[in-house]
C-alpha cells in the first residue's frame, strides 16, 4: 500500500487531525523525490537484458573471427604444406590467451588501478568479477554485466597476437610462436589496451579516439609482425621458388568470415544496442565495400587485371581502417576511408615491401599496420560534425584531435616496436625462432605437427 493511500484513508475516517497530518505530509513530499531518485538509480544499475544479449552475440562473433576466420584466411595464403601449422598457431594462441586473460590479463588492462600504463592486480583471477558486478557503457547510468565486458575484451586479446603470425608464417617454430605470444600479450598488448581504453590510461587521458582497436589491435599487431618478419628472416627460396597462395578459395572464405565477425568487433565496441552500434554497423558495411572496390580499381590500372587476392586484401584493409572510426565518423566519411586506404596499403605491399626486401608473408604490416595508422589519424579528421561525424569534445578542434591521434600512433609504434624486438630476442635465446631448413622445405605441417592438410 502506498503512503498516499494510507493518509487519504485516515483523513476520511477522521482519526487524525489536519494539524497532526501536516508534518507527516511534509515528510512525504520531501521523501518521495528522494525515494524515487534512489529507486531510479537502483533500476539504472540493473543491466538491460537486450544490451546483455547484444554483447554476448558480439563476443561470439569476434571469436568466430579468430576461430576459424583468421586461420582460414592465413591458411589459404600459405603453401599447402603449411596449412595446418597456421590453423594450429591461430587456435593455440587464442586459447592460451583466453586462459591468461582470466588469470591476470583482465586485471592488467582493466584492473581499476590509477597507473597510466598498468591496470594493477586487483582483479587477478577475476577477483570481484561476479554475476552481479557491472561495467559502464558510453551512456551515463547504463551498465552491462562485467562478465560479458570481460569476455568481449578477452576475444580482442585472443585475436591480436594471432594476427602477428601471418608476417612470419611458414618458417617459425611452434614453441617460439607460443612463448612469444605469451610474453607479447603480457608486456605489449595489456599495457596498450590499458593506455587506450581504460579511463586511467595515458592515451585515454590525452583524448585519443580509438573506437574498436585501430591502435590496440591493428597497429600493435602490424608493427610486431614487421619486426618479426625482419628478425626471423625470409623464407628459404624467397624470390626464387613459387610461393603463391595455395588456396584462394580458403582465403576468400576466411575473409568473408572476418567481415561477418567484424560487426561484433565494431558494433560491440559500443557496449550497448543503441544508435552508436548501428552507426558502427553501417560504417563497417560501407567502408569495407568501398575499400574492396578501390583495391580492384587500383589493380586494374597497375596490373591490368583485378584479382581475388586483391579483393580479399581490400576487404581486410577497409575493415582495419574503419575500426578506430566505426562509431565516430559518418557513413560518407567511412566511404572515404575505404576508398583511400586501399591504394595506400597496395603501395606498401607491392612497392615498399619489395624495395626493402622484407618477407611479410600475409602482408600483416602492409594491411594491418599501415591501414591501422591511416585509420587512426583519419578518425581525427572525419570525427568532425561538419563532415558527418559525432563531433569533438568541447573546446577541441580538428587540428588538436589529429595531433592527439598522431601522438597515439607514434606511442603505440614505439611501445610495440621496442617491446616486440626485445621479446623476439628473448625467445630466440630460450627456444630459437626459426625451424631448420630441412623442416621448412618439408613443410611445418609434417615437421611440427606430424600431419598433413591434404592427401593425394
Amino acid at each position: 500500500m502506498s503512503f498516499s493511500k494510507l493518509t487519504s484513508g485516515a483523513l476520511r475516517v477522521g482519526t487524525l487531525s489536519a494539524a497532526l497530518l501536516a508534518p507527516v505530509l511534509a515528510f512525504a513530499q520531501d521523501a518521495a523525490p528522494a525515494a524515487a531518485t534512489t529507486a531510479a538509480a537502483a533500476a539504472a544499475a540493473v543491466p538491460d537484458k537486450g544490451d546483455t544479449a547484444f554483447m554476448f552475440i558480439s563476443t561470439i562473433l569476434v571469436l568466430f573471427m579468430a576461430v576459424p576466420g583468421l586461420g582460414l584466411f592465413y591458411g589459404g595464403l600459405v603453401r599447402a604444406k603449411n596449412m595446418l601449422s597456421v590453423l594450429m598457431q591461430c587456435t593455440i594462441i587464442a586459447t592460451m590467451v583466453m586462459i591468461v586473460w582470466v588469470l591476470y590479463g583482465y586485471s592488467f588492462a582493466f584492473g581499476g588501478g590509477t597507473n597510466a600504463f598498468f591496470g594493477g592486480f586487483a582483479k587477478m583471477f577475476l577477483s570481484g568479477v561476479t554475476t552481479t558486478s557491472t561495467a559502464p557503457t558510453f551512456t551515463k547510468g547504463v551498465v552491462i554485466p562485467e562478465m560479458i565486458f570481460m569476455l568481449f575484451q578477452m576475444t580482442f586479446a585472443a585475436i591480436t597476437p594471432a594476427l602477428i603470425i601471418g608476417a612470419f608464417a611458414e618458417r617459425i617454430k611452434f614453441s617460439a610462436v607460443i612463448l612469444f605470444s605469451l610474453l607479447w600479450v603480457t608486456f605489449v598488448y595489456f599495457p596498450v589496451a590499458h593506455m587506450v581504453w581504460d579511463s586511467n590510461g595515458y592515451l585515454f587521458g590525452l583524448g585519443a579516439l580509438d573506437f574498436a582497436g585501430g591502435t590496440v589491435v591493428h597497429i600493435n599487431a602490424g608493427v610486431a609482425g614487421l619486426v618479426g618478419a625482419i628478425l626471423v628472416g625470409k623464407r628459404t627460396g624467397y624470390g626464387k621458388d613459387m610461393m603463391a597462395p595455395h588456396s584462394m578459395t580458403m582465403t576468400y572464405i576466411g575473409a568473408a568470415m572476418l567481415w561477418f565477425g567484424w560487426f561484433g568487433f565494431n558494433a560491440g565496441s559500443n557496449l550497448e544496442a543503441s544508435g552508436g552500434a548501428m552507426l558502427a554497423s553501417v560504417n563497417t558495411f560501407v567502408a569495407t565495400a568501398a575499400a574492396t572496390l578501390s583495391w580492384c580499381v587500383v589493380e586494374s590500372f597497375t596490373r591490368g587485371k583485378a584479382s581475388m587476392l586483391g579483393a580479399a586484401s581490400g576487404m581486410i584493409a577497409g575493415l582495419v581502417a574503419v575500426t578506430p572510426a566505426a562509431g565516430i565518423v559518418g557513413p560518407m566519411g567511412a566511404i572515404v576511408l575505404g576508398v583511400v586506404v586501399s591504394p595506400l596499403c597496395y603501395f606498401f605491399v607491392s612497392v615498399v615491401k619489395n624495395k626493402f626486401g622484407y618477407d611479410d608473408t600475409a602482408d600483416v604490416f602492409g594491411v594491418h599496420g599501415v591501414g591501422g595508422m591511416f585509420g587512426a589519424i583519419a578518425t581525427g579528421v572525419f570525427a568532425s560534425a561538419s563532415l558527418g561525424g559525432v563531433g569533438y569534445a568541447e573546446g577541441v578542434t580538428m587540428g588538436h584531435q589529429v595531433l592527439v591521434q598522431l601522438k597515439a600512433v607514434v606511442i603505440t609504434v614505439l611501445w610495440t616496436g621496442i617491446g616486440s624486438f626485445i621479446i623476439y630476442k628473448i625467445v630466440d635465446v630460450i627456444v630459437g625462432l626459426r625451424v631448420p631448413v630441412e623442416a621448412e622445405r618439408e613443410g611445418l605441417d609434417l615437421a611440427s605437427h606430424g600431419e598433413a592438410a591434404y592427401h593425394n
